[in-house]
């Protein structure tokens, strides 16, 4: 792993140590936009919760918005590291449907503070000229990604081929997207048996005899 890390920092034109650095300083936004607000977390503050200063922030990134983006961008690339493998290890449109659900709540537990961040910067991120900091893309490609799940096991005749695959898609993607919010108004909130529960409903509502999800 390290090889890889040192690997990337060079392609980049980095150092090892630099790369570490940039790291502690996303790694300082994330808990610094989870604990006050997009709003609230100034270069100052940011600086403040990774020890160091403003000037050193923007030697590493060209300014506030460049590191809110990569950020965001980590995330996005940490999520797809994390589900993809658990989803091809499913042979079964229901097996993959309860893995989506119930893995991007386990990844929301073990990021917390990276996905209340970026859930902020999605809601109240701005650049300078007024454009969203959250790339929309990555949602919709997420969206897609999964009506072309239900699409194909449409096909195959296990999900019942008489609901719009579209539409299930933005209810799953909803039913997930709620998570943050009620998470970080009750931090005890039980990940495991939310998603258990929402497996078993969207498994009622895609497939042809609604079985409900055995318990794992």
């Amino acid at each position: 792993m390290w090889s890889e890390s040192r690997a990337v920092g060079q392609e980049k034109g980095r150092t090892f140590i630099e790369t570490a650095r940039r790291a502690q300083i996303v790694a300082a936004a994330i808990d610094t936009i989870a604990e006050l607000g997009y709003g609230q977390a100034s270069l100052a503050r940011i600086a403040e919760t990774a020890g160091t200063s403003k000037g050193v922030i923007l030697y590493h990134f060209g300014g506030k918005d460049d590191l809110i983006r990569d950020l965001v961008s980590e995330l996005s690339a940490k999520g797809r590291a994390y589900l993809g493998p658990r989803l091809e290890a499913e042979p079964t449109g229901t097996g993959m449907l309860r893995t989506y659900i119930q893995a991007n709540l386990a990844f929301i537990r073990q990021n917390r503070n990276h996905v209340l961040a970026t859930v902020e910067i999605a809601l109240n991120g701005r650049s300078a000229d007024g454009s969203p900091l959250y790339d929309l893309s990555i949602r919709e490609a997420g969206i897609a990604a999964l009506q072309e799940l239900l699409t194909h096991f449409q096909g195959t005749g296990e999900f019942r081929a008489d609901f719009d695959p579209l539409v299930m898609a933005l209810a799953i993607r909803a039913a997930l997207d709620a998570v943050p919010a009620r998470l970080a108004r009750d931090p005890g909130l039980d990940l495991d048996h939310y998603g258990h529960e929402l497996a078993g409903l969207f498994q009622i509502a895609t497939t042809v005899h609604g079985k409900p999800v055995e318990e794992t």
